[in-house]
């Protein structure tokens, strides 16, 4: 009797332990912006890439976007649609808040507001959801060239903060020999011109390296030391439209991408994985092993 009881006090502890890892895999609900809900955010669309910086996505999850409606909606849509804000034709359109969308598939998702040029002034989310049992890349990893796309999801254009966007973005990336910049933009509205440090200062755009007109504009990264890029539009170097970045020679220059290679990232771009919060999938299968562990039991007093 006493090892009866021991046993069913071990399938209560067992049930309930495994409860509690159950609903740390629960679903969760992600409400978009937070208390700032989904609008045009002040300070462009980085408001909404640093919200979603701090939360980890996983299939099953659900999007929430709360919005006043007649004011706002969401659209989700493709990469590049999402780049170049182009409302036609999105892959879904809800117009009625509050608008939930299931992420039902691991992968990028990509949202944007479609009234007024609202995606333009920031309106608008990427994501990367991850698949079950997913787990962070280990730090110490060999670090080969990245495909950095300059203002992830901003994109190259006229920030509404000013150059100071794309300082914040540039700030904390480790640019190294053999990666590459990519440019995202809509052709006849910008250009890329690769700068000296000089003209870069002075907003001085008649005196450039290269200028660049079609979109993507993707550049290899093969000297070390500082590089500088800015937009030859009228006004829009001194707009904030520049980006200056450093070079160290600690990549893999001789496994580089070529030129050819793929110009549409699949995921947010190489700094998203450091952000990978720790998962708890590992601890899944201590709940079966202690349901093994009782079946043993059960089986010996039976």
């Amino acid at each position: 009797m006493m090892a009866f009881r021991n046993i069913m006090e071990l399938a209560i502890l067992t049930l309930a332990v495994c409860a509690s890892l159950q609903n740390a895999y629960a679903e969760k609900v992600h409400i978009v912006g937070g208390e700032l809900g989904w609008t045009i955010p002040l300070g462009g669309p980085i408001v909404y890439d640093a919200w979603a910086s701090l939360q980890e996505f996983d299939v099953g999850d659900t999007l929430l976007f709360n919005f006043t409606n007649g004011e706002q909606d969401v659209a989700r849509v493709t990469n590049e649609a999402y780049l170049i804000c182009n409302t036609t034709n999105p892959i879904s359109l809800k117009k009625t808040a509050p608008a939930n969308f299931t992420l039902d598939a691991a992968g990028d998702y990509y949202f944007i507001g479609t009234l007024d040029q609202h995606c333009f002034k920031g309106q608008k989310l990427a994501i990367h959801v991850h698949g079950l049992g997913h787990s962070p890349s280990p730090a110490s990893s060999p670090r080969g060239p990245f495909n950095y796309t300059a203002g992830d999801t901003m994109g190259w254009s006229v920030p509404p903060g000013g150059e100071i966007a794309y300082a914040i973005w540039a700030q904390w990336k480790n640019f190294t020999l053999g990666d590459s910049l990519v440019f995202y933009y809509l052709n006849g509205t910008q250009d890329v011109a690769v700068v000296t440090k000089e003209a870069y200062e002075k907003c001085d755009t008649n005196h450039t390296l290269a200028v660049y007109t079609n979109s993507p504009t993707r550049i290899i990264l093969n000297t070390t030391g500082e590089h500088f890029f800015t937009s030859t539009y009228p006004h829009h170097c001194a707009l904030g439209q520049k980006l200056a970045i450093n070079v160290t020679g600690s990549g893999s220059p001789d496994t580089a991408l070529s030129p050819e290679g793929s110009l549409f990232p699949t995921s947010l771009g190489p700094s998203a994985s450091a952000l990978a919060p720790f998962s708890s999938a590992p601890s899944m299968p201590v709940c079966g092993y202690m349901v093994t562990l009782l079946s043993i039991g059960l089986a010996f007093i039976s």
